[in-house]
């Protein structure tokens, strides 16, 4: 953090994906992630190299722009910021691997909803490699395992390139997700790798969800 609290991006690990650089953040606070967010994404020329973050947050709620206060049912400690994101609350947190996809989508050559499914591919990717079969919902963005939500997804889009992303439930305190209608979803079920029997190591996660996006969004 630079002294302001602002993330500092700049000198973080860079490994090159294609077009992409990939960032390997670590465990760094929502709020500052989001504002550096915001300025690459405003900062960003027709030839800057679309980014992939790749983080935890510590436990955080962030409700979408359009998010209704009420889906957060029960009182807590955690924080709760609004965001400029779509969709509904969700919650993040230590065991959860969040990917920041920052993609310019006029240079990729397809639209928000293929980039949507492009993201959920590489989830039901990186799960059918543990043998975990995944899907998507009908008008309910994200991948699920037998209709429990295992991963969540939500971007905003500014002059045609998107910040925010995907968080996969990896090995963390599903207890938060109690607090709330995950997605805007009275009785949600959530679900997590570890609760699934499959390999519940962040770090390998994050290299496979890296992979997988590699495949489906950057290549």
């Amino acid at each position: 953090m630079g002294e302001d609290g602002a993330l500092m991006v700049s000198g973080e690990r860079q490994a090159v994906s294609g077009e992409a650089i990939v960032r390997r953040l670590g465990r760094v606070e929502y709020e500052p992630t989001w504002r550096a967010m915001q300025d690459f994404t405003a900062q960003r020329t027709p030839d800057t190299s679309d980014e992939l973050w790749l983080l935890e947050h510590p436990p955080v709620y962030t409700l979408g722009q359009a998010g209704k206060p009420e889906h957060l049912i029960a009182a807590t400690d955690i924080p709760v910021v609004p965001i400029d994101r779509g969709g509904q609350i969700t919650y993040h947190g230590p065991g959860q691997v969040v990917a920041y996809v920052l993609v310019d989508l006029r240079r990729r050559g397809y639209g928000i909803r293929e980039l949507v499914t492009r993201m959920e591919q590489a989830v039901i990717d990186a799960l059918a490699a543990v043998g975990v079969s995944a899907e998507r919902q009908a008008g309910a963005p994200g991948v699920y395992v037998a209709g429990a939500k295992i991963a969540a997804l939500g971007l905003r889009v500014k002059h045609g390139c998107t910040y925010h992303g995907l968080a996969l439930n990896v090995d963390m305190d599903l207890r938060p997700f109690a607090a709330i209608n995950p997605c805007g979803y009275a009785g949600m079920r959530v679900t997590q790798c570890r609760d699934l029997g499959v390999d519940s190591n962040v770090t390998a996660w994050a290299q496979q969800l890296e992979q997988a996006l590699r495949r489906t969004i950057y290549s």
